[in-house]
């Protein structure tokens, strides 16, 4: 068969880019080797993890509220209980996902695809057989993986990755988690939030140390006070799997054993199996592949975009990118390209997002800035819900009162944040603070922490 554009790959960026090139008027198919559409994202990655979280979450508040803890018994609700909750919510993903591929009239192959020349690919299907596709172009959009180094026996059953950790049959009692960033500290607040003991091990001098520095602490604060215990600026020297447990030998001497081993330092790309050699692609030691500022490679008509290209490595970014390479092979233009905010979304207990610039990167930058604080404490809608910890922060130029950052720490952070930066994409001088100061927002809501905040930031200035 011979198509216009060949995904290689279901996930979001694979996604988006089936459904610009099928909107264009192209025919299209898609390759995704696993047996559902969906990718990582849907299957093991951020949905499954997300909702787990959620799980997780619930039931911790649900013990600690007084009104509730009456009527709960004593029963432990284990980590593969949890783990089911997820999978209503991915079996209406992946439905919602295939019919749209369905009314688009996007066909999806599932098999491993590899390049047996530029404009082609075999598919080893899961019976054994093989389908030759032919593509004028091709869109890769395979993903990325968990990173495994060399020397960590990953296929012990007490040694786990965030593909693996899924998949646990039981709850542990203790757990070291090596790696503290995004998906080590989530997965850190969520099994702390069941009564697990857990080490966390940094392999740098601050947790997620991108962020603003304010929220930085913040967050070694709050998980500390939670009982996890962290340890900064340490290697891994060895790890050792056992019956009954996992040590983790450091280059520091120090060592921890616990019930399982969880390895949450780095991803790769999903390329090797490809075949990209014959066709004359590389990728780089991460399986990583390089592209332009159009998503297109160094072969002229294949494309790539999500994960597989590196940062930022965010789902709703893939998806944006997916149609942008689609949009570029179609059109040979781009009309909007990746916005330059784009929100990080942290689901640590509590939750951080935030945009723009930091107040190191200001200063550092001399930029004459001033700071507004809401804290959470003070919102009649964090006392209604008991979700009290936290503040929203907004930076802003001193002379012209430009929004340059807003970072949030607490309850609904992720969402939250999107207010921000919707106004900070605004023309001047709508990007304003008075912009929030002007604002009736409803009440109770989180939303008003922007006007609380915008009027503290006033007060600041003389």
């Amino acid at each position: 068969m011979e198509y216009d554009v060949v995904v290689i790959g279901s996930g979001p960026a694979g996604e988006g880019a089936a459904m610009q090139a099928a909107k264009a008027g192209r025919s299209v198919c898609v390759v995704e080797r696993y047996h559902e559409v969906g990718g990582g994202c849907t299957h093991w990655g951020t949905i499954p993890s997300k909702a787990l979280r959620h799980a997780i979450f619930r039931l911790a508040e649900f013990k600690s509220h007084p009104l509730y803890s009456a009527f709960l018994d004593d029963r432990p609700c284990s980590f593969p209980d949890l783990l089911r909750s997820a999978d209503s919510v991915i079996k209406r993903q992946v439905k919602m996902r295939h019919d749209f591929y369905e009314r688009n009239r996007v066909r999806v192959v599932h098999g491993q695809a590899r390049f047996s020349d530029p404009h082609t690919v075999t598919v080893r299907q899961a019976d054994g057989a093989d389908e030759t596709i032919h593509g004028r172009h091709f869109v890769i959009c395979t993903g990325s993986r968990p990173f495994r180094p060399a020397g960590i026996d990953f296929d012990h059953p007490r040694v786990l990755d965030s593909d693996t950790v899924l998949r646990l049959k039981d709850t542990p009692q203790s757990v070291t988690i090596y790696g503290a960033g995004v998906i080590g500290c989530e997965y850190a607040s969520m099994f702390r939030n069941m009564g697990i003991k857990v080490n966390l091990v940094n392999t740098r001098e601050k947790l997620l140390s991108y962020l603003d520095d304010e929220i930085c602490d913040a967050l070694s604060y709050h998980l500390r006070d939670q009982g996890i215990l962290i340890r900064h600026n340490e290697k891994l020297s060895a790890v050792e799997p056992l019956a009954d447990g996992v040590v983790l030998h450091l280059d520091s001497g120090k060592k921890f054993k616990t019930d399982y081993f969880f390895h949450a330092n780095g991803r790769s790309g999903n390329t090797d199996g490809l075949g990209l050699d014959a066709i004359g692609l590389p990728a780089d030691s991460r399986g990583l592949v390089k592209v332009d500022e159009n998503y297109r490679t160094s072969v002229g008509h294949i494309y790539a975009a999500g994960d597989v290209t590196g940062p930022p490595s965010l789902a709703s970014a893939a998806y944006d990118q997916g149609r942008f390479a689609a949009q570029h092979l179609t059109t040979g233009h781009i009309e909007q390209g990746l916005s330059h905010l784009i929100p990080t979304g942290i689901y640590t207990s509590p939750e951080i997002s935030s945009v723009g610039r930091t107040e190191r990167e200001l200063t550092e930058a001399k930029v004459p800035y001033e700071v507004g604080h809401s804290l959470f404490r003070s919102l009649a809608r964090a006392q209604i819900v008991g979700q009290t910890v936290g503040m929203l922060k907004i930076l802003f130029h001193r002379e012209t009162r430009e929004i340059l950052g807003i970072h949030c720490f607490g309850y609904q952070a992720s969402e939250i944040i999107h207010i921000g930066q919707t106004v900070m994409a605004m023309p001047a001088p709508h990007n304003r603070l008075d912009h929030f100061m002007s604002t009736t927002f409803n009440y109770p809501t989180m939303a008003e922490a922007y006007r609380v905040a915008a009027l503290n930031g006033r007060n600041r200035l003389f």
